[in-house]
């Protein structure tokens, strides 16, 4: 049997201000699913999401591709997985969309040639070439939230965690965005209150609620049993 490439148990987070956002999660992410997380703002969705590269450490165990999350697996965890943040914002920092795209791979220790080939073809393949030269501060929010999905792209992950990455994006986009995630051979784990897109992309679904995993099952099960976005 295959491992499962994220597999939680007991997790748990307090923030400082002594909320307890997440109360004991057990989770499985198993290669080719594509798993949608919903619930309320507030639910937990995000602080969990935020755990599986060790942004946020919380109190448990997490496994990512059979390495558990712990300062010498770190680097190598956040190759594996592919974070897109609700803000691109948090993303885009560089002069030229170019160079924020091809800023990992420099990272990864790439010359700036194969860096800046690997990134045009990258924006090429979200057909976002000609965005290549301008100020990511200039773009719309729907175009900001692409170039940050290309970054993350760009660096092949094993793992595509991407939290509401429908947020500001017109019908087109958004359709865009659903063929391509459909073709992505990436495991995929998606936080977002859009149950069309839900149902369009997701194998399953879990439900958050308090910060405790309150239903799972199949996309459309999942959504009729919460009356979620209906």
């Amino acid at each position: 049997m295959t491992a499962d490439l994220i597999a939680t148990r007991g997790l748990r987070y307090r923030y400082s201000d002594g909320v307890e956002a997440l109360r004991g999660i057990d989770f499985t992410l198993g290669a080719g699913e594509t798993v949608i997380l919903l619930g309320s703002n507030g639910s937990g969705k995000t602080t969990f999401l935020l755990h599986l590269n060790g942004l946020l450490r919380g109190t448990g165990d997490v496994s990512i591709c059979g390495m558990g999350l712990a300062d010498a697996t770190l680097g190598e965890i956040r190759r594996k997985v592919g974070l897109v943040f609700q803000d691109a914002d948090d993303q885009l920092f560089l002069p030229t969309v170019l160079e924020d795209v091809a800023f990992g791979l420099l990272n990864q220790g790439l010359t700036a040639d194969e860096a800046m080939q690997r990134a045009r073809a990258m924006l090429a393949k979200l057909r976002l070439e000609a965005l290549a030269e301008r100020a990511p501060h200039h773009l719309s929010e729907g175009e900001k939230r692409k170039v940050a999905l290309a970054g993350v792209l760009v660096m092949q992950p094993e793992i595509l965690v991407l939290d509401e990455p429908t947020t500001s994006l017109d019908p087109p986009s958004r359709r865009d965005l659903i063929g391509l995630l459909q073709a992505l051979p990436q495991a995929k784990l998606i936080a977002t209150h859009d149950a069309a897109f839900a149902r369009a992309v997701g194998t399953r679904a879990v439900f958050f609620d308090g910060g405790l995993i309150a239903d799972e099952g199949p996309v459309n099960d999942v959504i009729q049993r919460r009356g979620w976005g209906q």
